[in-house]
């Protein structure tokens, strides 16, 4: 049995630790509401899936109130919080303690080594649907996956391990040698729709229009060629598959930014489009369109 803290209770965070430890892992589930924390660990996580509905008996701790030593930390928070996250569970660095980030966006790496030496970091992309149904109660329908990979070298020794530890909870994961790739490629979709949604309203189904189609193209290849800057090679073709998959087959998604937006909360836009300019910029790359879709977002951030 490991020992895991899933740091952000939102609907990704309570799915992997309902998912861990229904595995049978130590779970503990860290975020800042004492009262819905407290909720938790009094009735646990409860998960409907293909499978049916489980409950998952988990811990539920604010981070300071937790000990280690801890296997494993997951950071499930949204990409403006990673380093006040991270920092939260400083204590928990015992020099063996593994971080795995598989959040949205660029810059989480580069938070959590502020705290957590690189060869401890892995990070990576997943495709799991979640969505919270109430404040302990979380669903997930259809088949996901998890690629993971080390910050360095000496972390992706640890990819095979920490990919096991979450198969023990069913998550389909796999280590990947490519995961910069694919971390890159998922910034890319994001940013070519998710910005777009948010400025305009539009479900995922809106954006299915020469116009819509035209900037989220323009989005993805600006991405290419500041990957490529940066001597990261991305797959154009598989891209605009995946795009087209979207606007043809998840037509009523409403992306997490545009549910942001709607509920009257900041935005990731920091974490995906504005680090893709941000990068840009350090490579002397142009990229209008995504600096003009951050722009737009950024104008209508609450204040």
């Amino acid at each position: 049995m490991a020992e895991v803290v899933v740091v952000g209770a939102g609907a990704m965070g309570c799915l992997f630790a309902a998912r861990l430890a229904l595995g049978g892992q130590d779970v503990t589930v860290v975020d800042v509401g004492a009262e819905r924390l407290d909720l938790i660990a009094r009735e646990g996580i409860c998960l409907h899936d293909d499978d049916g509905t489980h409950v998952a008996s988990v811990g539920a701790a604010l981070a300071g109130d937790v000990t280690g030593p801890v296997d494993l930390v997951i950071l499930m928070t949204k990409g403006m919080h990673s380093a006040a996250a991270i920092r939260s569970v400083a204590h928990l660095d015992d020099g063996r303690c593994l971080v795995l980030t598989l959040q949205n966006g660029l810059g989480n790496v580069e938070a959590i080594a502020q705290v957590f030496a690189q060869d401890r970091i892995l990070w990576g992309v997943t495709d799991f649907p979640a969505d919270l149904e109430g404040p302990n109660q979380v669903a997930s329908h259809g088949q996901g996956h998890i690629w993971l990979g080390g910050a360095n070298g000496a972390a992706h020794a640890h990819a095979d391990g920490v990919a096991a530890l979450l198969n023990t909870g069913a998550l389909n994961a796999a280590a990947d040698p490519q995961v910069q790739s694919a971390v890159w490629e998922k910034v890319a979709f994001n940013a070519a729709l998710n910005a777009l949604s948010t400025i305009t309203g539009l479900p995922v189904g809106g954006l299915d229009c020469a116009e819509g189609r035209r900037i989220a193209v323009q989005v993805i290849d600006e991405t290419i060629a500041t990957a490529a800057a940066r001597g990261i090679a991305m797959d154009r073709t598989r891209l605009l598959a995946k795009t087209d998959f979207a606007l043809a087959n998840h037509r009523t998604h409403k992306p997490s930014m545009l549910q942001d937006r709607l509920a009257g909360r900041p935005t990731e836009i920091e974490s995906i489009n504005g680090a893709i300019e941000r990068f840009a910029m350090e490579g002397g790359i142009a990229v209008p369109t995504t600096r003009l879709l951050a722009d737009l977002v950024r104008m209508g951030e609450p204040h």
